[in-house]
């Protein structure tokens, strides 16, 4: 009896503790389901927000927004790009807004000059300073054109070309070592800015404009006997000087005679005698005409008569050009 009694103890003592060893399996592994599967106990929901989702990129705001997800910064390196371009833009807008009133003053300063027929060369007034060149003196019939009131100047000369190779700088003053084809890139460029053409004016142009055209006084001046009165040369000036500060001719154009000489449009040849049509000089040749005189030469050099020429491709730092049409 005593035997069976210790048996029963060491029974309920071995039930005991497999039972304490299957509760500390639960306590390590989780719940079972009835399934006898272990299941995972599910934290309960904390009270902090998340912070994605409704939230968005919870990166640096400076970058994104914090309330949509999108963009709505910039980095510094993408607002200066933007600050540079719209410098850019504003400083075209402005050189812009200058070529266009420098063009429609070029416009508005050509001068209508009428037909008519004149005595080109050595004539009476220009007397012993007139050189062999000018010789024989020729009847010339010239048709209605327009021609620059002014030189072209240093600031209309670099807005369409975008250099200025003058020595003596100055908006105002006329623009000179430019080569004869290098005045007819200016001329191709101007056309496509404003759709208007221009070109060089024939000897026979200037000479008549220079003299008065039909209103001539037949002055050995472009404008004057007193050379001082109408134009800058040696005897009154050591440099180029603002264009229209002198008087100026029976057309109303200036400084035909000194400041800067002037390319024409022709190659230069010989005269002829006999009675003339609209000349254009000769269809080849190897210089082109200047006529005019400047602020480096002598008075004999500024009358209307005396002409010299140059090699299309040689600049003169007192040699520029007046526009005709």
């Amino acid at each position: 009896m005593a035997m069976r009694k210790i048996i029963f103890t060491l029974l309920m003592c071995l039930v005991c503790i497999a039972m304490q060893g299957q509760t500390n399996v639960v306590r390590r592994g989780g719940n079972k389901s009835s399934s006898g599967t272990t299941r995972k106990t599910t934290p309960k929901a904390s009270n902090q927000k998340s912070t994605t989702g409704k939230t968005g990129y919870s990166g640096r705001q400076g970058k994104y927004s914090h309330s949509s997800g999108k963009k709505s910064g910039k980095s510094t390196h993408e607002t200066e790009e933007q600050e540079q371009q719209a410098f850019e833009n504003t400083e075209l807008q402005k050189h812009l807004a200058k070529r266009d009133e420098l063009m429609a003053n070029m416009i508005a300063n050509m001068v209508l000059i009428e037909g008519g027929q004149f005595e080109m060369g050595a004539t009476k007034e220009q007397g012993k300073d007139a050189e062999k060149n000018e010789g024989p003196k020729h009847k010339v019939t010239v048709r209605p054109f327009a021609i620059g009131r002014y030189e072209v100047t240093q600031e209309e000369w670099e807005i369409v070309m975008g250099y200025n190779k003058s020595q003596n700088k100055g908006d105002k003053m006329p623009v000179v070592n430019v080569t004869w084809n290098e005045v007819q890139q200016f001329l191709f460029r101007l056309k496509q800015i404003t759709g208007v053409t221009f070109r060089l004016p024939t000897e026979a142009e200037w000479e008549f404009a220079a003299r008065g055209g039909v209103n001539s006084n037949n002055s050995k001046f472009a404008g004057s006997a007193n050379l001082d009165a109408v134009g800058w040369f040696s005897g009154n000036c050591q440099g180029l000087q603002p264009v229209g500060l002198k008087s100026p001719n029976e057309l109303g154009l200036y400084d035909m005679s000194g400041n800067a000489m002037e390319w024409c449009d022709d190659w230069y040849d010989d005269y002829k005698r006999g009675k003339f049509e609209n000349p254009k000089g000769p269809s080849t040749g190897s210089t082109k005409v200047y006529r005019g005189g400047g602020w480096m030469t002598n008075d004999k050099n500024c009358r209307v008569s005396s002409r010299n020429s140059f090699d299309p491709d040689f600049g003169y730092g007192g040699l520029g050009f007046r526009l005709a049409q």
